[in-house]
């Protein structure tokens, strides 16, 4: 019996933690060679969804980073760069978790209204339109460095069938097969 127990305590080890950090390395190893596209889900904002009096150009009516998110944004930030992940440009839903995220992790991003959520009834209305451009974006998108997309949930989940988390970072390949995630 002791020994199924000392066994098992063994395989644990195995796969805890440290096994996540070598894939981790890994992953980094492919971010470090570039072209890859760089999926982040803004990071902790609580809540669901968007208040009803929600205005996307008045950060006071939406969902917003918490104390936690930005300290999880500039985390995302500190990872990229003690990496030295190669990052070509950082691209930003217009909603204001997404824009803070951005702002935290990488300083410089610009808006892409391709990324913005369609989560809420008033915004569903725009989801083909959006991925269609977003599509077609990366399509056109060459690069050595990364590119990476600040968004949401819905954005993330329509283009890998994957769900994730506050903060998670999803690496695609050019043709955007999943490579792997991380979460810090």
């Amino acid at each position: 019996m002791l020994k199924i127990i000392k066994n098992f305590l063994i395989f644990i080890i195995i796969i805890s933690p440290s096994s996540n950090l070598y894939s981790n390395e890994k992953l980094v190893e492919e971010l470090k060679e570039g072209g890859k596209i760089i999926l982040i889900r803004h990071a902790l904002a609580p809540g669901s969804g968007d208040p009803l009096n929600f205005d996307l150009k008045d950060c006071s009516t939406q969902r917003n980073l918490n104390k936690k998110g930005v300290k999880q944004s500039k985390k995302i930030g500190i990872f990229f760069a003690k990496e030295n992940i190669p990052i070509d440009q950082v691209l930003s839903s217009e909603w204001c978790r997404c824009k803070d995220t951005a702002k935290y992790a990488f300083k410089k991003y610009e808006t892409f209204k391709a990324l913005n959520s369609f989560f809420s009834e008033k915004f569903q209305k725009n989801r083909e339109n959006q991925m269609n451009d977003l599509l077609n974006f990366l399509k056109r998108w060459s690069n050595k460095k990364n590119l990476v997309l600040v968004t949401h949930y819905v954005v993330i989940l329509e283009i890998t069938n994957k769900p994730v988390s506050s903060g998670e970072i999803v690496i695609l390949d050019k043709n955007l097969n999943l490579v792997g995630t991380i979460v810090l």
